[in-house]
């Protein structure tokens, strides 16, 4: 008998629904037709013991303890679970063959991984293991995963990776939040002070803004524009290019502070002739965004929509597990293998039947054209979120329907042309100064016709504008679209003479960096390597998925929000009191992203094969103790004197125990019930 073990429940369904009927149905699995069994978990049955299952001695929060690094790691059944873990030891027990079935990622691998171990599988029966990946949920997908199933042990490397982030994270999550607790609790904070190492770069980050807003200073600088007449009549306007004498009145950014300097320019320029000493006109296109992953996913619908990035993530699930429309959503890939383009015109056909507003998108759509996208050297377990092949039935919510066309929409722009667009720019000389004009204007819409009605800006599914500027600096002089108009310049050639009428004083301020939305803090997470100073932890950020993963990220934000180290006002995200305390106690390795940026490293290095295991815990085991004798070399003075909303701790005896306030610290939540965060 072969035993198919799912992540979970709906998964399982997918499965037998592949599989030869009739089927049994039975508590916790299902019996086909040709007596094979699925039976599922129920997302993580196992979790990691507690510190008090190692030493009861632990249960007291105390610093002698410190650091806790186990001798011998401990899985324990979650109680609300034990009955399905039951069901899976026997049948486990009584199977021939085990097909791991859980997500297409390294936490799905692991999470099947330690039942099959924990559950005492045989080393023999372990080695004949198979692994079915399976990224979409209808039958005919689930079909040819099941027709298509490699050896576990080709994923041993991605279970060990994940076992060693687990771990990492327990180790370090847990040792440092006790000790910072502690040390909290001497100056006066009855908070928990979680730290980890995703959740508290990302909290850093924010306090980082929030700091720059509160200590920026406006300053004032200028600009001029030159109003240009040609001698058929037509009008256009060049902005002045200071010269290197104008330095000493310009900051670093190349903006003139010297209001006299402009107007003296405006003085020189009034009434005189312009000279053309150049005309440029690029020609250039940009292919459509390709389709999405997770992170973009989030980004566009917190852009679009304000929806937080666990609400995408549970839209996405929905979509996925019951309705079946999309296929798995928490991928990190944006592309496609080769073999699904082949089922282009009945994607885009159920695109057609599912959403009424996308009816003529999907007839212009052209599946003669193949985008970037298909791409099987850049797809491994999982591939970008697209729609299946699936009708939709009834029960689809408006916000569910608003991400379905969303990724929808993204797929069909696949099959659309390049946007074409040319660039020109003219360079004139004015009574000795330097003036360019720029405009940039459409040839060809291409695939922005599909968007055209979404947005009023070039940007689409967080795909940047051609030439904008990367570092996102809004103070910088000369930046992004501003530079560019969005009608033609009037048709002139080298040489030719125009009437300067006037110029025009344009008096401006330095604005501060604006504050995290969901959207840009996602975009931070994922692109964190540009808030690094460091060149080597820079280079390795970039060289991997930023900070957390595609499945993590939206958990951590959540739990940042219920431990009251973020708080919400509007469309904004603002650090508290407690986070500001907390970041200012901690060492800089453990507030910014270079620590965890390593980690990644030699994470996906171990997934690769080219890191061991051993490589990843034994120097982190080193550092904890240095870690711990850090936070105790000075007392938090930054949380004297702040107030912990929730969760607080009262004294009892020597124990400190965890008290609620809020409904999200039941004595039931992982916050009561663990007392601390692991990521």
């Amino acid at each position: 008998m072969k035993l198919y073990i799912a992540e979970k429940p709906s998964l399982g369904r997918a499965i037998a629904d592949a599989l030869p009927k009739p089927h049994q149905r039975g508590e916790g699995f299902i019996r086909v037709g040709n007596g094979d069994v699925v039976s599922w978990c129920i997302g993580h049955l196992l979790e990691q013991a507690e510190p008090e299952a190692y030493n009861s001695a632990y249960k007291q929060w105390r610093l002698e303890h410190l650091p806790i690094v186990p001798e011998q790691w401990q899985l324990k059944p979650k109680a609300s679970t034990g009955k399905q873990l039951s069901v899976l030891r026997k049948w486990v027990g009584e199977a021939d063959t085990l097909v791991h079935a859980g997500d297409p990622d390294r936490e799905g691998q692991l999470l099947v991984d330690q039942v099959i171990d924990f559950l005492g599988v045989s080393r023999a029966k372990r080695a004949t293991v198979q692994r079915c990946l399976i990224s979409d949920m209808n039958v005919a997908a689930v079909s040819r995963a099941l027709n298509q199933l490699r050896p576990n042990s080709d994923f041993a490397s991605l279970s060990r990776s994940a076992l060693a982030r687990s771990r990492a994270d327990w180790l370090y999550g847990i040792n440092m939040t006790r000790a910072y607790t502690l040390q909290g609790r001497k100056v006066g904070y009855q908070g928990l002070l979680s730290v980890g190492r995703v959740q508290t770069p990302i909290l850093g980050l924010v306090v980082h803004r929030d700091r720059e807003i509160e200590c920026f200073v406006p300053k004032p600088y200028y600009q001029v524009d030159a109003h240009l007449e040609t001698a058929s009549g037509e009008h256009f306007c060049a902005r002045w290019q200071p010269s290197d004498a104008c330095q000493p009145y310009m900051d670093s950014d190349g903006r003139v502070l010297n209001k006299a300097l402009a107007n003296n320019v405006i003085a020189r320029i009034a009434d005189s002739p312009a000279t053309v000493t150049s005309l440029t006109e690029v020609k250039k296109s940009q292919a459509a965004a390709l389709p999405y992953n997770l992170s973009s996913l989030q980004i566009d619908a917190a852009k679009r929509f304000g929806y937080s990035p666990k609400q995408t993530l549970d839209l996405c699930q929905t979509l996925y597990e019951r309705h079946k429309l999309i296929t798995y959503p928490r991928s990190d890939s944006r592309y496609l293998p080769t073999e699904h383009y082949l089922q282009a015109q009945q994607v885009l056909a159920a695109i057609e039947a599912n959403s009424s507003s996308l009816t003529s998108a999907v007839q212009t759509a052209n599946t003669k054209l193949k985008s970037r996208a298909w791409n099987n050297s850049k797809v491994d377990a999982h591939h970008a979120i697209i729609p299946t092949l699936k009708k939709a039935g009834t029960g689809i919510s408006p916000q569910e329907t608003t991400i379905y066309e969303l990724i929808a929409r993204q797929y069909i722009a696949q099959f659309y042309p390049k946007w074409e667009y040319s660039e020109t720019t003219l360079n004139l000389q004015i009574s000795g100064g330097v003036f360019v004009a720029k405009a940039r204007v459409t040839r060809k819409l291409g695939w922005k016709a599909l968007f055209e009605s979404n947005r009023s800006t070039d940007k689409v599914a967080g795909q940047k504008a051609p030439n904008a500027a990367k570092s996102g600096n809004k103070n910088s002089a000369i930046n992004s679209e501003e530079e560019f108009s969005t009608t033609h310049l009037p048709a002139l050639k080298h040489g030719d003479t125009l009437h300067c009428s006037h110029g025009e004083l344009l008096e401006k301020a330095t604005q501060p960096p604006k504050r995290f939305t969901d959207a840009s803090l996602l975009a931070a997470m994922t692109g964190i390597a540009r808030y690094v100073h460091d060149p080597a932890v820079r280079k390795i950020l970039k060289e991997t998925d930023g900070l957390g993963t595609e499945a993590t990220r939206a958990g951590i934000l959540d739990l940042l929000f219920k431990r009251n180290f973020l708080v919400r006002f509007g469309k904004q995200i603002q650090s508290t009191e407690a986070a500001r305390g907390l970041i200012a106690s901690l060492p800089n390795s453990a507030a910014t992203p270079d620590m965890t940026a390593r980690w990644e490293a030699t994470l996906n290095a171990i997934s690769q094969k080219e890191a061991s295991y051993t490589d990843f815990m034994a120097p982190l085991t080193s550092s904890l103790y240095q870690l711990i004798s850090q936070s105790q070399a000075v007392l938090p003075s930054a949380l004297k004197g702040i107030k912990a909303k929730s969760p607080t701790f009262k004294a009892r005896g020597k124990k400190p125990i965890l008290t609620a306030k809020k409904k999200p610290y039941s004595k039931n939540s992982p916050a009561a019930k663990k007392k601390t965060a692991t990521n």
